[in-house]
């Protein structure tokens, strides 16, 4: 499935018609979200961590106003490289609506695989995610996370291959609910999520497999510290499922550091640890994502 450019282009210029127009007076409608509390762009285009969703809504602005973020993701590890680009709008706060596009090349590895140096995989992600309870930074006075659903749905590209190497479909619907606390006294960030699903790799290798059909319950964790207001360190954990036969698919992990260069731009790099992928051993490299938000 291929989403044409005509749709990703509307996307963005969605997001800049109803991030336009006249700055108000009232904090809460310009951009009145404190620095970095949006969180960033995961690698599924949506509001988090870098591996993580969160219940947060992108953009920067709080309930009075609708905000944006954009975003371009560049994992390097020792045999392959994964991009990830997109867009995602936040409307009062309280729904999020995300577009991702990410791009999976093998490199070198991919002649030892079989597939031709340099071949790629692809896949397409459209993601909605609703508030539904709490606000994870201004409702200070009680332990009540900010709580969100959320799903993104998602289609590979490569359909041949990826059925050649076991997996049973080329889309997919992760469904998942998200735990966001902003401790502001102690400058902390926490967020816990269950996601259902049945994603190989994110589901750049497809979903479902010899070894499971069915979705499956999944956790991803971000714990942060605020060591200024403009600069956050902190952990990700994510699992993942094992399905496909012909390998074993590893949990990932990150140590990060999200500095806000100015209020709309940020920039997160990071250890990133995402274990075997296709046989191949110890990818642990780099994380670097740039997002702009409004």
């Amino acid at each position: 499935m291929v989403f044409p450019k005509s749709c990703i282009a509307g996307v963005l210029m969605l997001a800049a018609a109803m991030t336009a127009g006249p700055a108000a007076a009232n904090q809460r409608r310009n951009g009145g979200k404190l620095l970095l509390t949006n969180g960033v762009s995961s690698v599924e285009g949506a509001a988090g961590g870098g591996l993580a969703t969160w219940a947060v809504i992108a953009g920067n602005e709080t309930e009075d106003g609708n905000g944006a973020a954009v975003h371009a993701t560049y994992v390097a590890l020792p045999d392959f490289d994964l991009t990830s680009a997109g867009a995602a709008i936040g409307l009062s706060d309280r729904v999020e609506l995300s577009y991702a596009y990410q791009r999976f090349d093998t490199r070198a590895a991919g002649a030892a695989l079989g597939l031709g140096r340099g071949f790629t995989f692809g896949q397409h992600i459209v993601g909605a995610k609703l508030k539904i309870a709490g606000d994870a930074v201004w409702a200070q006075d009680t332990i009540l996370p900010q709580i969100a659903l959320g799903v993104q749905y998602k289609a590979a590209e490569r359909g041949a291959v990826l059925r050649a190497v076991g997996a049973q479909r080329t889309r997919g619907t992760d469904l998942y609910v998200a735990a966001t606390k902003v401790w502001l006294a102690q400058g902390v960030v926490a967020d816990a999520t269950v996601r259902f699903t049945k994603a190989n790799q994110f589901g750049l290798l497809g979903f479902g497999g010899p070894r499971g059909q069915a979705r499956s319950a999944q956790f991803e964790g971000s714990l942060g510290k605020m060591l200024t207001r403009k600069l956050v360190v902190g952990a990700e954990y994510r699992t993942k499922p094992d399905t496909l036969g012909f390998a074993q698919e590893d949990d990932s992990y990150d140590l990060f550091a999200a500095w806000a260069v100015h209020r709309n731009v940020s920039v997160t790099a990071a250890y990133v640890d995402l274990g075997d992928i296709a046989t191949v051993r110890g990818q642990r490299g780099l994380f670097l994502s740039l997002q702009g938000a409004f």
